[in-house]
């Protein structure tokens, strides 16, 4: 749908430079010369990039209706991800190629698929913030290493690999921010 300026508001998804942006902020403008404007900050839905863009108030711009379901991560083989709908129990599969985060993905967490506006094919799995995963295999931390070295490497159950305190031991559940790769606390 095809909205003007004026029509702009925060949490509006739109269409712009062939790619799906969400407006983070906007602010009305009118400058004593020249025509009057909307200094906006988009976020990129797909790598979360945000830039800076001003509009011409007046100018036409493209909204785009996202529709949102809650799915339960089921399995996964070489190259599909299957999840399945909490309400009507459909199942989908997805290519790990269209899945950003998917070293974060472990049987039985919820996600968000979205889908564009009348689109029966999804086109982005939105990984909780913040999610709790088993380390399988660590370091050994000698006695003495914290002279130099604070963290060591551990691997998780999903096979992603990140950095943690000496403490963290095999079998420990860490929660992990799923934007930086970083890990938060350990879970007990």
């Amino acid at each position: 749908m095809i909205i003007s300026t004026s029509n702009i508001k925060k949490g509006l998804c739109i269409i712009f430079n062939n790619e799906i942006y969400k407006i983070i902020e906007f602010l009305h403008v009118k400058p004593g010369k020249g025509p009057a404007f909307i200094r906006t900050k988009l976020k990129n839905f797909i790598t979360g990039r945000i830039i800076e863009n001003n509009f011409i108030s007046g100018h036409k711009i493209k909204e785009i209706n996202l529709e949102y379901k809650i799915y339960i991560f089921l399995y996964k083989n070489k190259i599909n991800y299957y999840f399945m709908n909490i309400k009507d129990y459909n199942q989908i599969s997805i290519e790990k190629k269209y899945i950003k985060k998917y070293k974060f993905l472990k049987s039985g967490q919820e996600v968000i698929i979205i889908y564009k506006e009348n689109n029966k094919t999804p086109f982005y799995v939105k990984i909780p913030s913040k999610v709790i995963l088993k380390v399988i295999d660590t370091e050994i931390a000698l006695k003495g290493d914290t002279v130099t070295n604070t963290n060591k490497y551990v691997k998780l159950e999903t096979g992603l690999i990140i950095q943690v305190p000496l403490f963290i031991n095999i079998g420990d559940n860490i929660k992990i921010n799923t934007e930086n790769s970083m890990y938060i606390e350990r879970i007990k």
